[in-house]
């Protein structure tokens, strides 16, 4: 057996040294909490991503082999067969399985990273890189102990498909043809979303074919072979489809026929609609304005989540450069840096459509910026190598100067890793609540909730719900935002009707596909079909005959429960938004008052509650900026010693526009309309306070208010 040279054991030691950095630095969030028993259930570390539940779901489910129809289980999904695969394998907790896979999988960075560096003949800037790139600020975040959710691989096996491209355009051996073709497959199947980066990869090694390499038959056999892992069917058609390109590629007498190959693959790329997700994803983080549903029907206008979450908004330039690089004097460092790698090796120019990806966060939110993380860290490392190899040849000083500077460039990350201590999504209290829940709901049984919760819901409490963290569109939060923010006799009425219509859709899409059909049906709303339903064209009109007594209901079909935690009072504002508009046209109405004050301290007779308001306690009025407003009622809530809620109730304005709302137990102020006041959130959550003709109570915890409907 040949032994290993010195610089494939070099190779190794390095991707070694840097994974067991990598695992050890993921590791310190776990000792800050190792005695917080609040982040921990079944004994381990929860984990501290709401997404992470849904692949949660999908894994239990196919471990127990129990998933009921229309449940939404994402049991075909990679990362929760993948999930199973190890839970089934290793002799760990599912809870250990979950907490520890990121932690693993995310740092698998380094490998091909200092691969690259390898075919560029400078594996010290690889293990530099590898060592930056694995805790950078964004890369960190999203692949920490207990970020369970497909991140820690989306930029692994992006990496291994620039090392498998980079080594087949330098050596074009035919190895690196199925290798390129088989990163894609493992990557799109891992992550269907990958279209993007996929295409740009393809157009980028055309450009380089058609400009410097047009001769080289080498490069065409590469185009077809990726286009035909690329094309937008099933990974069991594309790849025998691979594995023939590839056995025809190595025969001799089928060389003339790679040009047609090449274009039937791009043809049938295209047949099957390969551009279509890229125009989807560009429209969806790209473009964010209110939506319109539907090109016939009632043309409902319903506002866009992407508009209201934070990863997909603009972020300024400190922050962006922070994330990526962990400084922004690294990051320019790493800017220069790579400029100068492409100049000298003009095949990181490949590396192109990761860093155009990752700088998509300027428009797209800062999720984006992971992508240039491990590109960059090339660039600043590179600068460190150059630099040092300039200043001395003497072995010794150089790999002194390498520590020095390393050590300066990983400083910003570790002490961001050393700060950034997240909590798990739910605390240990919270989650018995919906463990509680699963006990006395049915698995076809509904839970209403925000969709930041739906996820977790469903994987503790093992119920459906109707929104969740993929399921969010403006159409289906526009009927869970109206149940939250209307009185209790409304908010009953349409959660029983989006429950029921939601079913229906369900049954028609069925439907649709037992017709052979196309699977995707026309995009319509609840809200539209109801409106449709009792005989409607304005929404307005349909939901003005809420509030009426003789509406027909549908028939109950199964229990729909109300979730409502304390912690939805940061959100609810938010929450709000969704419902807050004129469907037939798009106007948004005027936002509700609402306030929330932890912070608040008295001053003589005033109590202060921040940002410009101030409560008199004696003459009963709010100071807002320069204007004196009454109060029409003052709520004090608290528990008696049998945790029972109590509640004092001082009648003060009745002709005041707002109320203020004192929760001792949460140390916690609210200052609020009277919409908002009668809420169903505010009235059965905060007060307790519920119409027991339409609801009973089921958990009544500090933590959160589970109510079961009756209608």
């Amino acid at each position: 057996m040949k032994s290993l040279t010195r610089e494939t054991k070099l190779t190794i030691i390095y991707i070694l040294a840097a994974f067991a950095f990598s695992v050890a630095m993921r590791m310190i969030w776990a000792y800050q909490f190792a005695d917080y028993e609040a982040f921990k259930y079944a004994g381990q570390f929860m984990i501290n991503t709401n997404d992470g539940y849904y692949y949660a779901e999908g894994a239990r489910d196919i471990l127990s082999g129990i998933s009921q129809e229309n449940d939404l289980s994402p049991i075909t999904s990679a990362a929760s067969q993948l999930t199973a695969f190890f839970a089934y394998i290793l002799p760990f907790s599912f809870e250990s399985i979950l907490l520890f896979m990121p932690v693993f999988l995310s740092s698998l960075v380094v490998v091909p990273i200092i691969l690259i560096a390898r075919g560029l003949d400078n594996l010290e800037m690889g293990f530099i890189a590898a060592l930056l790139a694995s805790i950078a600020w964004s890369y960190y975040n999203r692949t920490m102990i207990g970020y369970y959710d497909t991140d820690m691989l989306n930029i692994v096996l992006p990496m291994f498909l620039l090392w498998s491209i980079i080594w087949a355009v330098k050596t074009n051996e035919d190895k690196y043809l199925l290798l390129t073709a088989l990163d894609i497959l493992v990557y799109r199947w891992w992550y269907p979303q990958s279209y993007s980066l996929e295409f740009s990869f393809f157009t980028l090694i055309l450009l380089y074919t058609l400009v410097f390499d047009r001769k080289n038959l080498y490069n065409y056999k590469l185009l077809a072979i990726m286009m035909l892992a690329m094309i937008n069917l099933d990974g069991f058609i594309r790849f025998p489809l691979v594995l023939a390109a590839f056995y025809i590629f190595k025969q001799e007498k089928y060389q003339k026929y790679i040009y047609h190959i090449l274009a039937l693959s791009v043809l049938v790329f295209f047949a099957t609609g390969g551009f279509d997700p890229i125009l989807g994803k560009l429209k969806l983080y790209v473009f964010k304005d209110a939506t319109l549903i539907g090109e016939e029907g009632l043309k409902l206008h319903f506002y866009s989540v992407m508009q209201t979450i934070r990863e997909a908004g603009q972020i300024p330039f400190e922050t962006f450069a922070n994330r990526i690089s962990g400084h922004v004097v690294t990051f320019i460092l790493s800017i220069v840096g790579f400029v100068y790698l492409a100049y000298r090796h003009k095949i990181m120019l490949f590396a192109l459509p990761l860093i155009g990806l990752g700088f998509l966060a300027s428009v797209g939110g800062l999720r984006f910026t992971i992508y240039a993380v491990p590109i960059l860290a090339f660039g600043v490392a590179f600068l460190i190598t150059e630099l040092t190899r300039y200043i001395t040849d003497k072995k010794s000083v150089k790999y002194f100067a390498y520590a020095t500077l390393t050590l300066a460039v990983l400083y910003p990350n570790y002490k961001h890793i050393e700060e950034y201590r997240v909590p798990t999504v739910f605390n240990a209290d919270e989650v018995k609540i919906l463990t509680d829940l699963s006990k006395i709901a049915d698995r076809e049984d509904y839970v209403i909730s925000w969709w930041d919760y739906g996820y977790p819901i469903r994987y503790y409490s093992d119920v459906k719900t109707l929104v969740d963290g993929g399921k969010h569109e403006g159409n289906h939060n526009f009927p869970v935002s109206f149940v939250l923010s209307n009185p209790q006799n409304v908010a009953a009425k349409m959660a029983r009707l989006d429950v029921e219509f939601t079913e229906k859709a369900f049954q028609i899409q069925k439907a649709n596909q037992e017709l052979n059909e196309s699977k995707r049906t026309v995009l319509f709303s609840n809200t539209e079909e109801m409106t449709k339903k009792y005989g409607l064209n304005d929404t307005n009109d349909f939901l003005l005959s809420l509030q009426t007594a003789d509406i027909h209901m549908p028939e109950k079909t199964r229990d729909i429960y109300f979730y409502l935690p304390y912690r939805m009072l940061d959100i609810y504002p938010t929450v709000t938004i969704f419902s807050n508009l004129n469907l037939m046209d798009g106007k948004k109405g005027q936002a509700p008052f609402f306030y929330v004050s932890r912070n608040f301290k008295e001053v003589n007779e005033s109590i202060n509650l921040g940002s410009g308001i101030s409560l008199n306690k004696n003459e009963k009025t709010l100071t807002i900026g320069a204007q004196k407003v009454g109060v029409k009622r003052f709520v004090q809530t608290y528990y008696d010693k049998n945790m029972q809620l109590q509640k004092n109730v001082q009648s003060l304005n009745s002709t005041a526009p707002l109320s203020v709302i004192y929760m001792s137990p949460y140390n916690t102020f609210l200052v609020v309309d009277e919409q908002t006041y009668n809420s169903s959130y505010i009235q059965m959550m905060a007060l307790e306070e519920y119409d027991r003709s339409l609801f009973e109570k089921v958990i009544m915890n500090p933590h959160a208010k589970v109510y079961k409907l009756k209608i």
